[in-house]
């Protein structure tokens, strides 16, 4: 009888529990104090413990019941996953991101090293003089052919229905983040990273050049298809590495932290900078996927790629340049 007698004194705590659930409940729930949820979280492990007291002693089934439908209600509303928060998402991308971007210095030196390698590369397999075999040498003979194959044909939106547009979307978008997500897990090894990245930055500037040569009658193909996708496309691609290079920093210079620890730190992060990244990915595979290959003039797909440029540039210069409170 004791037990009941017990359990019957904390029944104004089961009550003052199912008020907090009652509070709690509900898509527009008030957010409670520091005190509150230290109190819930109490009363919550209490009515556990009650919970398991009334089975010991096997009391009355509906007081069993009553419990177990309070513990569940509590455990619910305790555990319940996160609601989609707009604002905290918009001032990760719209503020975090831009500003992670525009002051992190790794993502600064990959900016100049892969675009410095994609335009000195593209520079030299277009000219005829500075190395006229540079190229070949680069690409090799079997890269260059199949180059000239893929794009042999005009781009007048006839190879490729809507369907297939978008199964091919959903192949750019996997193959193209795929690449970014790689750049990012080699930049673990820091050099490793930058072998690939560099890798990537040559052959894809050694493209661009060869294609854009006078007597390759198959560029004019080339440049109809990937001009309109290719700033979303190689931005994420640096980004990418940037962000990798950074890890790969973490764990090699760790500062006051452990090894473990910084990188686990960093990697928080940069876990944001590489989802925009995925994003850009993803931007770039819907236009892959349905203008780049269409009838479109090349003028239109040009204009959005100026468009695009210019949002980049706003999103990564504007937004994330460093701003001062003024009081």
């Amino acid at each position: 009888m004791k037990v009941v007698d017990l359990l019957e004194r904390r029944r104004q705590n089961w009550q003052e529990l199912e008020r907090f659930c009652d509070q709690l409940q509900g898509s527009s729930r008030a957010k409670l104090p520091p005190a509150s949820l230290s109190r819930f979280g109490a009363l919550y492990r209490a009515a556990c413990a009650d919970l398991a007291l009334a089975h010991s002693y096997q009391l009355p089934q509906n007081t069993v019941q009553y419990l177990h439908r309070l513990v569940g209600r509590a455990h619910n509303q305790l555990y319940r996953s996160r609601r989609w928060e707009f604002r905290k998402w918009a001032d990760m991308l719209l503020v975090d991101v831009p500003r992670k971007v525009f002051s992190d210095r790794c993502i600064q030196a990959m900016f100049i090293l892969w675009w410095g390698l994609f335009i000195l590369s593209a520079w030299l397999a277009n000219s005829k003089t500075a190395w006229p075999e540079f190229a070949e040498q680069v690409m090799g003979a079997e890269h260059i052919k199949m180059l000239e194959e893929m794009y042999k044909n005009p781009i007048d939106g006839s190879q490729r229905g809507g369907d297939e547009n978008a199964i091919m979307m959903a192949f750019y978008v996997n193959n193209n983040a795929g690449i970014g997500l790689r750049c990012f897990a080699w930049g673990l090894l820091v050099v490793p990273g930058l072998l690939v990245s560099m890798y990537n930055a040559v052959i894809l500037g050694a493209s661009f050049g060869y294609m854009g040569r006078a007597d390759v009658p198959e560029g004019q193909n080339f440049f109809h298809f990937v001009t309109a996708h290719g700033p979303f496309e190689l931005t994420a691609i640096v980004i990418s590495a940037g962000a990798g290079l950074r890890l790969g920093l973490s764990w090699v210079m760790p500062g006051n932290l452990s090894r473990y620890a910084n990188l686990q730190k960093t990697g928080k992060e940069m876990m944001p900078v590489i989802m925009a990244a995925v994003v850009m990915f993803v931007i770039a595979a819907l236009i892959e996927g349905f203008l780049s290959p269409s009838a479109a003039p090349y003028w239109v797909k040009a204009c959005v790629a100026i468009l695009s440029s210019a949002i980049l540039a706003f999103y990564f210069m504007v937004l994330g340049f460093p701003r001062k409170l003024i009081l």
